[in-house]
């Protein structure tokens, strides 16, 4: 997806998809399984492509790392993502002595602390979004060929 196309606005059932328009780059050619081949300028649409959107609530992963960063210590953090618990003890116990604080920074910066609604952060669009990948018998594997 290019920044100037906009992607559909249909939404697909219960998983809460929509329809992504893929434009192929220039002089691109493609073989579909039938042996039939498509040349691409870059201008049609090559293929569709499931989006999936986030479900978010107002929680900024800016703010988040900023309040981990400066009031760690002090659990407003953990307050600010809706785990008053931890807030309140990070805080009666200064961040673990800084342990607990460096290691709650680690964690939202690598976004495996989120919000506490399991809604996703609010980052911009080009931002530091991290996605899981994950390996199964349908990945496929390019062999490494060293010189």
């Amino acid at each position: 997806l290019s920044p100037g196309r906009e992607v559909g606005r249909s939404w697909r059932g219960r998983d809460r998809a929509c329809r992504g328009s893929c434009f192929p780059a220039p002089n691109i050619t493609c073989k579909n399984f039938s042996g039939n081949e498509t040349h691409f300028t870059g201008n049609e649409v090559g293929f569709y492509k499931p989006i999936s959107c986030r479900n978010v609530n107002g929680y900024s992963y800016k703010v988040a790392v900023a309040l981990s960063l400066f009031l760690g210590w002090l659990g407003a953090d953990r307050f600010y993502l809706g785990y008053p618990a931890l807030g309140l003890l990070k805080f009666c116990t200064v961040g673990f002595c800084g342990i607990g604080s460096l290691i709650d920074f680690v964690l939202i910066s690598m976004q495996i602390v989120g919000p506490s609604d399991g809604s996703s952060y609010i980052i911009d669009y080009y931002g530091t979004r991290l996605t899981r990948l994950s390996i199964t018998n349908e990945t496929f594997r390019k062999t490494q060929l060293y010189p």
